[in-house]
């Protein structure tokens, strides 16, 4: 090899050492945005909203749900649009809630902490534990954006429903944020490690998750470990797309060879449709 080549292939060695160490900061940065929550918000949590009690949030239980405010993701189907900054102005205290829920001791089975992501604020950990020792059970609704977190809280719930947006590969799709299925997959898995009773379910509209598309993504889940697993239908209420909210329905929920597909790959498999 003549020295030409031999700088032609030094430089393509280089070229390609670049390459890894942009495609290795990419790597470091998705990690900070979605592994770890955002560090400025240690230590508080800002509640968003608060439901005395609910019959469908954790089913089979008389629970208050706790609305969480903030979300790192932009799915455009949303039907909680207003939790999605990090700060609301209408926000409620959380001592104000805490309070509340000492007076239903003994009224309420369960607190469900919902959102937004409860997982986004550093001060669900305390506010978990401090519910726990109301003698509460704890539900948490998630959608896996923070599994470090998640992994840390779930010796301390009773039951974690989480929403699958779509394949992993194509999350980017519904919730607007790059390589946002990788943090998902990961808490999925956490989720079946833990023993902690579960849910996973999807929200189904007809423009961004076609119904050729779920056999194969339940058909991923069953593999995963899976054994729960529901489809609900998008609701248009309170969704901030006009788009969306227009072409919401999905009849081909209620088509029962695709319910037939689907069924026997878990132990509990049903369809919600939107009332």
């Amino acid at each position: 090899m003549n020295a030409a080549s031999l700088k032609s292939s030094a430089r393509g060695l280089n070229t390609r050492s670049s390459r890894r160490e942009k495609t290795r900061r990419a790597a470091d940065v998705i990690a900070d945005n979605y592994l770890r929550p955002p560090a400025e918000r240690a230590g508080s949590l800002c509640i968003g909203g608060l439901t005395p009690l609910s019959l469908s949030d954790w089913p089979g239980q008389l629970a208050a749900v706790v609305f969480c405010q903030g979300c790192p993701w932009r799915c455009g189907y949303c039907h909680n649009p207003h939790l999605i900054p990090p700060r609301a102005a209408a926000s409620l205290e959380w001592d104000d809630v805490l309070a509340f829920l000492e007076r239903r001791r003994g009224l309420l089975d369960a607190v469900v902490f919902s959102g937004g992501e409860p997982l986004l604020h550093t001060g669900i950990t305390r506010a978990l534990h401090q519910v726990k020792s109301l003698g509460f059970k704890l539900g948490l609704h998630t959608a896996g954006a923070y599994p470090r977190r998640l992994a840390e809280l779930l010796p301390a719930v009773d039951w974690v429903a989480m929403d699958i947006k779509a394949p992993f590969a194509d999350y980017a799709a519904t919730t607007g944020a790059a390589d946002s299925g990788a943090p998902a997959l990961e808490s999925v898995r956490l989720i079946l490690a833990s023993g902690v009773a579960y849910e996973f379910r999807t929200t189904v509209h007809p423009d961004l998750l076609a119904e050729a598309a779920l056999p194969a993504l339940a058909g991923s889940l069953a593999q995963l470990g899976v054994r729960h697993y529901a489809l609900q239908e998008f609701r248009p209420q309170g969704c901030a797309s006009r788009e969306l909210a227009a072409s919401c329905t999905a009849p081909f929920l209620e088509n029962a060879t695709l319910s037939g597909a689907i069924a026997p790959l878990f132990d509990s498999f049903c369809v919600r449709r939107a009332e």
